[in-house]
């Protein structure tokens, strides 16, 4: 495989390794780890497989239809997720099912495909697109790291917008909550 076929899918398998591992079972906390974890990720993978974008032309295009895709995606996938308030804790919390699992597979699986396709079943293809519409391996590259970063961060700034927007507990629901967390402390 090519290089720029192996950077596709560790960014690949680390996007999905990432937000199966966080979002799907039961109930998940929202909590300072869980919003961190996936700009840390992001962190990691830009400057890793990211080392010069383009700021102009078709390659720039791609860039920015990457990003709106996979911000779409990302916004797709928070949508899936079910966030309500814990009345153990009376903290936000969230629930992934096949739904969202499926949503990311499917996305990540596309990409994937794509990226061992341009290799192994388009190369020609490809190539002859890149070169009329001057646009580089890396430019492509680049988008489609660009769409699994987008797609995790629209998913995580979905799910923080939806934790802050779940009303307070109730005096009721705040005191059922406060021997459970009483109880956890033991």
């Amino acid at each position: 495989m090519t290089s720029s076929v192996s950077q596709a899918l560790i960014v690949n398998a680390l996007v999905l390794g990432s937000v199966l591992g966080t979002d799907l079972g039961s109930a998940r906390k929202i909590g300072r780890a869980r919003i961190l974890r996936p700009l840390l990720v992001a962190g990691v993978i830009v400057p890793m497989f990211v080392k010069d974008p383009a700021t102009s032309g078709t390659g720039l295009l791609f860039e920015i239809a990457g990003v709106l895709l996979g911000a779409v995606c990302g916004l797709a996938a928070a949508a899936l997720m079910r966030v309500r308030r814990s009345p153990e804790t009376g903290k936000p919390v969230s629930r992934a099912g096949w739904g969202y699992a499926a949503l990311w597979t499917a996305v990540i699986g596309a990409r994937s495909a794509f990226s061992y396709g341009s290799q192994y079943w388009f190369p020609a293809q490809l190539l002859h697109f890149g070169q009329a519409h001057r646009l580089t391996v890396a430019g492509l590259t680049d988008a489609l790291v660009f769409m699994a970063i987008a797609m995790l961060l629209a998913r995580t700034l979905g799910l923080t917008a939806r934790a802050a927007r779940i009303p307070a507990a109730t005096g009721a629901e705040a005191a059922s909550a406060a021997p459970a967390r009483a109880a956890s402390l033991v």
